[in-house]
């Protein structure tokens, strides 16, 4: 399976680069340039870390710390514009 569509970046490089040492992000885009260009893989990557023994991402340290949601959970969607309790529904506008 891909990790980085931008750079086609497969899970198994991911796996290679960390069991040849790399504990960061940062160091597995040394190797294969995954999470350089929009960065929607580096949690994947994280996460992948994590599952090798590599320490958790700072973001997820901060997070249980505060107590807050994780990072990595899916997000709850938000309520559509106009049908959030109380608001006016939304109302097209008619061409002239």
């Amino acid at each position: 399976m891909y990790v980085c569509m931008c750079h086609a970046v497969t899970e198994d490089q991911v796996k290679k680069a960390i069991d040849g040492g790399a504990n960061t992000p940062r160091q597995i885009a040394k190797g294969c340039r995954a999470g350089t260009d929009c960065g929607s893989c580096v949690r994947r990557i994280q996460a992948l870390l994590g599952e090798h023994g590599a320490r958790p991402c700072p973001t997820a340290r901060l997070a249980a710390k505060l107590g807050l949601a994780d990072p990595g959970a899916p997000e709850v969607p938000a309520e559509p514009a106009g049908e959030a309790r109380g608001a006016a529904p939304v109302v097209p506008l008619r061409a002239a």
